[in-house]
């Protein structure tokens, strides 16, 4: 079965211009190697508003999945290596998916498993934000992420894209499953931003997965 690992890596201001050529090479790299059937390479953002001004340009990501052996294989890859010789520090976990509706770039990325599990999980939600519904969707977003980072059970959270505008999702960590459908089902922020987007199909595409955290490394 085919998991998931994800990466955030701090760079200092020093090391900006190698870390910004990696995100323009490793694609390349990416794209070749065959025991990696989806990536993602991330930029981040405090996921407040979504807009560029959120844009934290000294830290950047990477989504890869692959069978365990794979992604445990992939951890020792010069890519990584890459990365860590520039990073001040790194967060990275090990993820098993629980669940996942949606499509990311056309592909349904992740492989879900039933799994009883009752530990921490991780949050990914993206979308693809039509162009004529930007403003709208930016004025919609204040009240959600003030809810979010009140949610008891949060963790972290952050807003990682794969561009400034358009592309945009959330990266979130919880203690329990449990704190997650809080959120999504009781926040009162949250279910009007669901009722909107019904309203107003501000989405192309979009997709929400849910994770449970293996084993995790580092901090954010």
């Amino acid at each position: 079965m085919n998991m998931a690992k994800v990466y955030f890596w701090d760079v200092p201001t020093r090391s900006l211009p190698r870390a910004i050529s990696y995100m323009a090479t490793n694609r390349i790299h990416l794209k070749g190697n065959p025991t990696i059937p989806f990536f993602k390479l991330l930029g981040t953002g405090t996921g407040e508003r979504f807009t560029p001004r959120d844009a934290n340009a000294h830290r950047w990501g990477l989504l890869v999945t692959g069978s365990q052996s794979a992604l445990a294989d992939f951890d020792d890859s010069k890519l990584v290596r890459n990365w860590r010789s520039v990073a001040k520090s790194e967060y990275s976990a090990l993820l098993r998916p629980l669940s996942s509706h949606g499509k990311w770039s056309g592909k349904e990325p992740f492989e879900v498993e039933t799994l009883d599990w009752n530990g921490p999980v991780i949050a990914i939600t993206r979308a693809r934000i039509k162009w004529r519904q930007n403003l709208i969707f930016w004025r919609s977003v204040p009240r959600v992420t003030e809810s979010l980072h009140a949610s008891p059970g949060l963790r972290f959270a952050l807003g990682i894209g794969e561009a400034p505008i358009g592309l945009q999702g959330t990266f979130s960590s919880w203690e329990s499953a449990a704190d997650l459908r809080e959120f999504a089902y009781k926040s009162a922020p949250h279910l009007a931003a669901i009722a909107k987007t019904k309203e107003i199909d501000w989405y192309s595409e979009e997709l929400f997965a849910r994770f449970a955290i293996i084993s995790e490394s580092g901090a954010l």
